[in-house]
């Protein structure tokens, strides 16, 4: 019988805590992208590494987000996560603010789109672009092309690769009312501006492939938009958002942000950050609410239609 058991607990794999992980340097972390390291057989997350222990001159002081590197974390089981100090991002093409890194592996070496706002600002209004970039290990990257989406303001991507070939980019252009819009490639370095997707605000897509559809999944701010395509063209909203009730464990109580997504064989896990605004702390200090820590969740489909239990155990198997 306890062998029984063993077996599976083995097979259903470790369940992961909460926080699945927690920046040790600013507790901020957020923006995952996650893939797994073709030489070493690890788990890699790049994330965005907000300095959320920066005092704050006044309420609307943004510093915070800005000035970010881009952190590092890696596993051996997708459950436990060590911090490997922030990636080794070449300043010629980028800026002093990095954010939300997508990073995978195509068309035979890894490629990272970023997100640059070259500088440190108090509010919101700066200028951001999408930069382009790869590396042959996860390490050492190189510059690639800055990309011409039409807009000064364009923020987080996402890639998917095309059934018929050629490559589509999903990213939040702020001057269309932050809508999610799509860019089409054939090479990775040139793309054309597609169509607007959302008519809503939000950021922070993430398409994937999964149960033999499309599937994409952004921080609309009252939880998460998810949308589904059998082409990757043609797209249905699914009614509501999912994370957006807070939940009750610690470090997990309020709504989910910017997601990323592991597939891995028929099940797929969420990746995502939750801001302490609902924690003891943060009646004691106001600014507690700024930190933030990454959660994942096992997404479960039923009819076309994705759910989220944030509640429930989530025993993780990464099968590579």
């Amino acid at each position: 019988m306890i062998a029984a058991l063993l077996m599976m607990a083995a097979a259903s794999g470790p369940i992961a805590p909460k926080p699945l992980f927690r920046d040790p340097v600013h507790d901020g972390a957020a923006d995952a992208s996650t893939v797994r390291d073709r030489k070493t057989g690890e788990w890699v997350m790049f994330y965005t590494n907000r300095r959320a222990d920066l005092p704050m001159d006044d309420a609307k002081d943004v510093r915070w987000v800005h000035g970010t590197a881009i952190g590092i974390a890696r596993s051996k089981d997708g459950a436990h996560w060590t911090y490997g100090g922030t990636a080794d991002i070449p300043k010629a093409c980028t800026g002093e603010t990095l954010w939300a890194p997508e990073v995978q592996w195509l068309a035979g070496q890894w490629h990272m789109w970023l997100t640059v706002v070259p500088g440190i600002y108090r509010d919101w209004n700066a200028p951001r672009f999408i930069v382009h970039l790869t590396s042959p290990d996860l390490q050492q990257w190189t510059c690639g092309e800055r990309l011409e989406l039409g807009s000064d303001r364009v923020i987080d991507a996402s890639v998917l690769a095309l059934p018929k070939g050629g490559y589509r980019l999903f990213f939040n252009d702020e001057r269309q009312n932050k809508a999610i819009v799509t860019a089409d490639s054939p090479d990775l370095i040139h793309w054309t501006v597609g169509q607007r997707l959302t008519q809503t605000p939000g950021e922070g897509p993430k398409a994937f492939r999964w149960k033999g559809r499309y599937w994409l999944i952004s921080d609309a701010w009252k939880g998460l938009l998810v949308m589904r395509s059998d082409d990757g063209a043609h797209w249905t909203t699914q009614p509501g958002h999912i994370l957006a009730t807070p939940g009750t464990q610690p470090t997990d109580r309020a709504k989910g942000q910017h997601p990323d997504i592991i597939v891995a064989g028929k099940r797929a896990y969420i990746l995502y950050f939750v801001h302490q605004e609902g924690e003891d702390e943060a009646k004691a200090n106001p600014d507690w609410k700024r930190r933030s820590v990454l959660q994942i969740a096992e997404l479960k489909e039923k009819d076309g239609v994705i759910s989220v239990d944030r509640e429930a155990p989530v025993p993780v198997r990464l099968i590579p």
